[in-house]
């Protein structure tokens, strides 16, 4: 039997991210954040995101790669176009912006900066066994994802329950080499042993 259509997995993952207790929220977080500042070498670029609303993590999870000497980009997004990126300078330079997302001020970078990331952190609602991610639909990952390097590290960072055996995929989908957890930490994805866990 194939997988439930996107649009009902988007709805019953939200309605658990809403329940989520704030206790709960936090101990995620920062597990996530303590996972993250072992993700890529000082001197490295890193690619992750400003979280909003229920997504898994926190800004402490940036602040983590950025003192562990990482050099975070972080998306600016224009509708329809893939996504740019500025330097994360701390939260205090981060200002409101479309789709209710926080970005920084200062320089932007084009879309092609992401290839020089080493690590790629993606948000996702969902993410299965075999790397396929479940965005919030708008398409702005499947628009920039190519211009990673082929060696680059891509993560979807989810809660544990949101690491699932199949999801719905489309042919412009690009699969996650990597899924992020709260308690499961880095975990490889479309490999034998799913279970386990890896050090890229």
């Amino acid at each position: 039997m194939p997988p439930p259509p996107k649009a009902v997995w988007r709805d019953r993952i939200l309605t658990a991210r809403r329940e989520l207790s704030a206790a709960r929220r936090r101990i995620e977080d920062t597990a996530l954040a303590t996972v993250a500042s072992t993700l890529a070498p000082a001197g490295s670029v890193v690619c992750a995101y400003v979280p909003v609303g229920s997504e898994p993590g926190s800004i402490a999870l940036l602040d983590a790669l950025t003192e562990a000497g990482a050099t975070v980009l972080v998306p600016v997004t224009r509708t329809g176009e893939p996504l740019s990126w500025a330097r994360y300078m701390g939260e205090k330079t981060l200002m409101a912006a479309d789709f209710g997302l926080r970005e920084p001020g200062g320089e932007i970078y084009p879309p092609e900066a992401v290839a020089e990331a080493h690590t790629v952190l993606v948000p996702a609602l969902a993410v299965d066994v075999r790397g396929v991610r479940l965005g919030r639909g708008a398409g702005f990952y499947d628009r920039t994802l190519h211009l990673a390097s082929p060696e680059a590290v891509i993560i979807a960072v989810v809660r544990d329950e949101e690491l699932v055996d199949e999801l719905p995929e489309d042919p412009h989908d690009i699969r996650m080499g990597w899924a992020l957890t709260p308690r499961k930490g880095l975990v490889r994805l479309g490999s034998d042993d799913r279970a386990e866990q890896h050090t890229p």
